[in-house]
């Protein structure tokens, strides 16, 4: 069996197989694979191609010697096989002749086989009369300087680099020399297949394979890597986005807390809108504008309080002096309710002006606990040739103690400055004065509810204590020498001045609250006082429902040892 190295169909004879080149290759129309020339015969092909291709011509040729790759599918798609062969290129025909548009059977070699490099050629079967027109603008004998007037070297061996005289001389030391490169074994059943895992591609040896699945690794790589790349696109701009909000975030929470914050120093006094001067002149002007107040006694007021702030003295226009015998000569005779009353020693009632409403509670408490002190005797060697201060003037007061070195934190939350302010004060600051004053007291803390809903009967029956130390066998009122009490809670303080006990056994405050104004106070003075009217001073357990209550409590008078002690202390 033959096989025709063309187109690979196989005949059973030599005869049979130059019938097949001459029928089926040599009359169809042949064109240059590398110029599509066409229009000339086959070994006019041959001879253009050599002379006018050589270069590539050589390449192909030394590349399918080397390389000889047979990719089959199945065993049952033979018919489909593609093989790929090299041939070694015969002599070149030294002249051809003219007006000769085929090839004759008699021009093939008689071993049947084709001396010529093997070509592309196509069958145009559409258009003869163009082909005939194309051969005839081709034909050699009309061409000056032709490719077959050209000569070319001997040929070259592509494997040692052996020069011949002609082709056929080549044709033979290639088969003698370097068969082993040539042959290719006629049965493939042996040979393992190897089936590429990613696209299904058959290879015929492993080294084939791994090359062409490294490709796709390659391209998977670099597909990933875009991948990569996008995605670390996106976390940046996800981040640059989450970035963005938290800023936006922050920048938000912290005008809300100056907003706060700034609400707060206006709540407690510290916003730098001035102090107890000259709240008192706006309001007073205010009243003159609405026309409650005649513009002269808006000029005798403000006369008045020059003169009271220059002296440091309360000009005592909110005090409401007696209430404590009043209540005493009330349950001598009355309150037939009451089992027991304990009353502090006397203390005068002051109230919150126009200098100081909305922020002075702690300063008027001070003033009341103050004019008690002042009231017995027991307090005359630290208290001696005070007078009631007015308001600037307790600032000041409470600004030396922080100066001589009492509770510096406390003075630190307040900007070390009380003047000029209507920063308020608490139960720490009334004791930081009381102690700087050498007058003995001290805090206690009702930091929770000790009652159900919220209530501090703890609170309650401390006092009860405080007052009384032997209730038993007490007369129904008992006047003592206790002072009164600074109470104080959240946004408000007050001043107890007594305690009830009632026939039910419960207890009831008696508190003085700067906050009533002096036309309440002075009804109690009044001989025929009414239950009614105690109504504002009495205070149960179930009126008093804040979350922590602080007390101070006066004790007696300090030593100049334990004055310095409790400084220390405080620090």
């Amino acid at each position: 069996m033959l096989s025709c190295d063309i187109c690979g169909e196989t005949v059973t004879s030599e005869p049979d197989m130059k019938a097949h080149l001459l029928i089926v290759h040599m009359e169809n129309e042949v064109i240059c694979p590398f110029c599509k020339l066409s229009g000339v015969n086959y070994d006019e092909m041959c001879f253009h191609i050599e002379t006018a291709h050589f270069e590539q011509n050589e390449l192909e040729r030394n590349f399918a010697r080397i390389n000889t790759i047979q990719i089959r599918t199945s065993d049952n798609r033979k018919d489909n096989t593609l093989q790929c062969r090299m041939e070694v290129n015969s002599s070149v025909h030294s002249a051809c002749a003219s007006n000769h548009p085929k090839i004759s059977v008699q021009s093939l070699p008689n071993d049947g086989t084709l001396e010529h490099k093997t070509f592309y050629s196509e069958n145009l079967t559409e258009s003869r009369k163009f082909l005939k027109s194309k051969e005839k603008e081709c034909d050699p004998s009309k061409i000056k300087g032709s490719i077959y007037e050209t000569t070319y070297s001997s040929p070259e061996c592509p494997f040692c680099g052996r020069i011949e005289d002609c082709s056929q001389d080549m044709e033979n030391h290639v088969k003698t020399k370097h068969a082993d490169l040539l042959d290719t074994p006629s049965e493939d059943h042996d040979q393992p297949l190897y089936d590429c895992p990613m696209c299904g591609l058959i290879c015929t040896n492993y080294p084939i394979l791994q090359e062409h699945v490294d490709l796709h690794l390659e391209e998977s790589s670099f597909g990933h890597g875009i991948d990569r790349v996008q995605c670390s696109r996106d976390l940046e701009l996800a981040h640059q986005l989450q970035q963005e909000e938290d800023r936006k975030r922050r920048s938000e929470e912290s005008r809300q807390e100056m907003g706060e914050f700034q609400k707060l120093q206006r709540q407690y006094g510290l916003d730098n809108s001035g102090g107890y001067k000259q709240q008192q002149l706006r309001n007073m002007e205010i009243e003159v504008n609405r026309g409650r107040m005649h513009p002269s006694e808006f000029h005798r007021r403000k006369a008045d309080m020059m003169e009271s702030l220059a002296i440091g003295i309360d000009d005592g226009k909110t005090k409401t002096s007696g209430i404590i015998e009043a209540l005493y000569r009330y349950y001598q005779n009355a309150a037939t309710d009451v089992r027991r009353v304990w009353l502090s020693t006397g203390v005068d009632h002051f109230h919150s002006s126009f200098g100081d409403k909305g922020w002075g509670c702690g300063y008027r408490n001070f003033q009341m606990l103050l004019s008690s002190l002042l009231q017995n005797d027991a307090y005359d060697d630290c208290l001696k040739g005070m007078s009631i201060p007015c308001i600037p003037k307790i600032q000041s007061m409470i600004e030396d103690a922080w100066k001589e070195g009492f509770d510096p934190q406390g003075a630190s939350q307040l900007n070390n400055r009380l003047q000029g302010t209507k920063a308020w004060i608490g139960a720490c600051e009334v004791y930081t004065l009381l102690t700087s004053l050498r007058v003995k007291c001290h805090i206690v803390d009702f930091h929770k509810s000790t009652g159900p809903l919220g209530t501090h009967p703890r609170l309650f029956e401390w006092i009860l204590n405080y007052y009384s130390s032997d209730r038993e066998g007490s007369p129904k009122v008992m006047c003592t020498s206790k002072p009164p009490i600074y109470l104080q809670h959240q946004g408000h303080s007050r001043t107890v001045v007594g305690i009830e006990e009632r026939k039910n056994r419960t207890l009831c405050l008696l508190i003085f609250d700067p906050g009533c104004p002096s036309r309440e106070m002075q009804k109690l003075l009044k001989q025929d006082m009414e239950a009614s009217n105690l109504k504002q001073l009495r205070k149960f357990v179930g009126n008093l429902k804040h979350k922590q209550y602080q007390i101070v409590a006066v004790e007696g008078v300090l030593s100049s040892e334990e004055k310095v002690a409790r400084r220390q202390a405080s620090q």
